[in-house]
């Protein structure tokens, strides 16, 4: 899937197989399985497989991949949708970790979402996590419909979500998962284009304003 960095990922139109790479990849194979099979008829999530000591294979998901919708001009419908789902994710106690249109499968014609992908960094933890790197997302990958994000904000408060938090603690956490990125990336090839990429982006990421 050529959205994804941490792991490698690939389908054959009946089965989709991903590969964990990078630091901590057992742990993060775990989390994901964990969090897919206990989530099974509570969320969309793809139906597992087989758990292997280095991947997990689970069921193919036809849909349409909400980045891909979004460059489709679809993004008004997508972020409505991101905001509604979330505040179910939430309603469990869950934080996705990495939550946003890059890992979201929806229906072409309702555009409502059929799976919510990779699992891998799943935990308890404060909403603003997810709230601030959905709106991340954009910022960084879709500009241009930044504009729209009042959509994700307003729908996930209107499904029972709680208070969106304000524009300091969303940055605050948008800095914070950089950082964490920066760790990742520097202790999987230290020096490597991928520390270089997130220093990057957390440069720019500090110099946003609002």
């Amino acid at each position: 899937m050529r959205h994804g960095y941490t792991n490698s990922t690939v389908g054959d139109g009946a089965l989709v197989v991903k590969c964990y790479e990078g630091p901590e990849a057992e742990v993060r194979l775990r989390t994901e399985s964990r969090f897919l099979r206990r989530l099974r008829g509570r969320l969309p999530v793809p139906r597992v497989h087989k758990i292997t000591p280095t991947s997990v294979t689970t069921r193919f998901v036809p849909g349409e991949h909400g980045q891909d919708l979004l460059d489709d001009g679809r993004a008004a419908e997508v972020l409505a949708a991101c905001g509604r789902a979330l505040a179910g994710i939430h309603r469990l106690g869950i934080v996705h970790g990495d939550y946003g249109p890059q890992n979201m499968l929806f229906d072409p014609v309702t555009f409502e979402p059929v799976a919510i992908l990779d699992w891998e960094w799943a935990h308890p933890g404060p909403p603003v996590e997810d709230l601030s790197w959905c709106e991340w997302i954009v910022r960084t990958h879709h500009p241009e419909h930044v504009p729209l994000l009042p959509r994700f904000f307003e729908a996930y408060r209107r499904e029972g979500g709680p208070e969106v938090p304000s524009w300091g603690d969303r940055h605050a956490a948008m800095l914070s998962r950089c950082r964490d990125l920066l760790d990742f990336t520097a202790r999987w090839e230290p020096g490597g284009g991928g520390e270089k990429l997130w220093r990057d982006r957390l440069d720019t990421t500090s110099a946003w304003t609002a």
